[in-house]
């Protein structure tokens, strides 16, 4: 299985080194490691490993909460294919969607962002949301003017992002792991600026509202 790890380390040689030690001694195998801040002497990384079945997700928190100076902000499951760049295959692949870009936009999202589960809203409800979405959806009522993350009441950490031109949010969920970092939030941003300048997008929306 593949699993994300957020950690909090000295920003010192080394210490990343005594991280990877750890993991591999657990048997864990790294994929990809990126650095998400640096700053005041700490530095803040995602590491993607795959893990056996049989290595209890405890046990690798254990392992790791051991090496002196280290923080771990979250464990979860992830399934973005590491050492990939999947936000660019999925934007080729949205262009020539035609009347479903804004529904593979949509599906994609989490799997890019380690998310569970994605839906565009207007003010008539849910437009549509992605396959593992709860079939009662927790999202706030005010848009926000760009892209925001938060975390809910319930402990569900999300993205909302507006969509102006075509009058709809659109909301990004994690309810495992941490909250989302801003570094997400702004390749969100990025990535929905790129899908609303593509033709085929107002095409995909309006479809969807004719159903």
């Amino acid at each position: 299985m593949l699993l994300r790890v957020r950690v909090a380390l000295p920003d010192r040689p080394g210490s990343l080194a005594q991280v990877t030690k750890v993991l591999g001694t657990a048997g864990a195998d790294i994929t990809q490691v990126t650095v998400l801040d640096r700053g005041a002497g700490m530095a803040l990384d995602d590491i993607t490993v795959f893990c056996p079945e049989s290595l209890p997700r405890e046990d690798l928190l254990k392992s790791l909460q051991c090496v002196e100076g280290v923080t771990v902000e979250g464990i979860w499951t992830t399934r973005e294919a590491p050492g990939t760049y999947p936000e660019l295959e999925i934007l080729k692949y949205i262009t020539t969607a035609g009347d479903r870009a804004l529904t593979t936009l949509i599906d994609s999202l989490p799997v890019l962002f380690s998310a569970d589960w994605a839906a565009t809203t207007s003010e008539q409800g849910v437009l549509y949301a992605s396959w593992r979405a709860p079939q009662h959806l927790t999202v706030p009522e005010s848009l926000p003017q760009r892209p925001t993350a938060m975390t809910l009441d319930d402990g569900l950490h999300i993205i909302h992002a507006p969509l102006p031109p075509l009058a709809l949010g659109l909301v990004l969920a994690r309810s495992e792991g941490p909250a989302f970092h801003r570094i997400e939030v702004h390749r969100l941003a990025r990535i929905l600026e790129i899908f609303l300048s593509l033709p085929a997008t107002e095409r995909s929306v309006a479809r969807q509202l004719r159903k």
